[in-house]
């Protein structure tokens, strides 16, 4: 057994032990975006701390609990905090939790996130589907020796974003009255924002928002066979020309004003979201 697979089976059988909850959907839940974790029954919750081999989220709006219990009729384990490249965690730390999501048998990923706004027909505050990635972090989790039990060697990223569960976001949106924008997104490692030029460069090369995480969890996701529906808070603009002093204050403000929306989408989602 590789030390990838027994990383992922230690914190199974120890989740195992303790319930016999079996989620059927994953959720990880980013920045400003934690309390959706309010609207779950939760049947067990446990600090990050004390689940073997996973690491501790560093981010002071992430909590760093991992819930299972029940959403919208389903069964879910949600991330409250997720882990992130320029804390310092490798690539392996940072997708851990999907596979584990997957060996106690979650079927989707639901994956949220706060990132810039590249596009400028778009706004501060605005919801976004992700329909595809761009992966700018100088790694991928599948680097090194591949686990066969988890996924294959060379995973297609076709429809790495499901295609029917956009689909279905998109009919939830509208009959909710929630404007959801569809782009792409681009991941950078951070922690320091990007230059002007940088932005400008993004932007050419189609990229709609841009943050500092979830492309690795979404590779992980689909190399282990899971469905995708990734969704981002557009919390400030990104504008090459029209650049602002960050204030990171405001940007949480604008996650949290933005989160019931994002909360009421999710849910619905997950209602109407068929499983196998």
């Amino acid at each position: 057994m590789s030390e990838v697979l027994r990383k992922v089976e230690t914190a199974k059988e120890f989740i195992a032990a303790l319930t016999d909850f079996r989620p059927q959907i994953g959720i990880i839940l980013g920045t400003g975006l934690g309390k959706l974790a309010s609207e779950i029954e939760a049947v067990i919750t446990l600090p990050y701390h004390g689940v073997p081999s996973f690491p501790l989220s560093t981010v002071e709006s992430h909590e760093g609990r991992l819930i299972l219990g029940n959403l919208s009729g389903k069964r879910v384990l949600a991330l409250q905090g997720r882990f992130h490249s320029y804390e310092g965690y490798s690539m392996e730390e940072i997708v851990l939790p999907v596979r584990v999501m997957k060996v106690m048998g979650a079927q989707v990923l639901i994956v949220s996130n706060a990132s810039g706004g590249l596009n400028p027909f778009f706004q501060a505050g605005d919801l976004m589907a992700i329909v595809d990635h761009i992966n700018f972090m100088g790694e991928n989790p599948l680097r090194g020796r591949n686990e066969e039990s988890l996924g294959p060697r060379f995973p297609d990223m076709y429809h790495a974003y499901d295609p029917a569960l956009l689909r279905l976001a998109e009919e939830i949106a509208l009959e909710e009255g929630i404007l959801l924008r569809k782009g792409t997104y681009v991941a950078m490692p951070g922690p320091s924002l990007e230059t002007a030029a940088e932005y400008r460069m993004l932007r050419t090369i189609g990229a709609d928002a841009v943050g500092m995480s979830t492309v690795p969890e979404v590779i992980a996701a689909r190399h282990l066979g899971m469905r995708v529906l990734g969704l981002s808070i557009i919390t400030d603009m990104c504008l090459p020309d029209a650049l602002e002093p960050v204030n990171f204050e405001k940007i949480v403000e604008v996650a949290n004003r933005s989160e019931p929306k994002l909360t009421v989408l999710v849910e619905r989602v997950i209602e109407r979201t068929e499983l196998g």
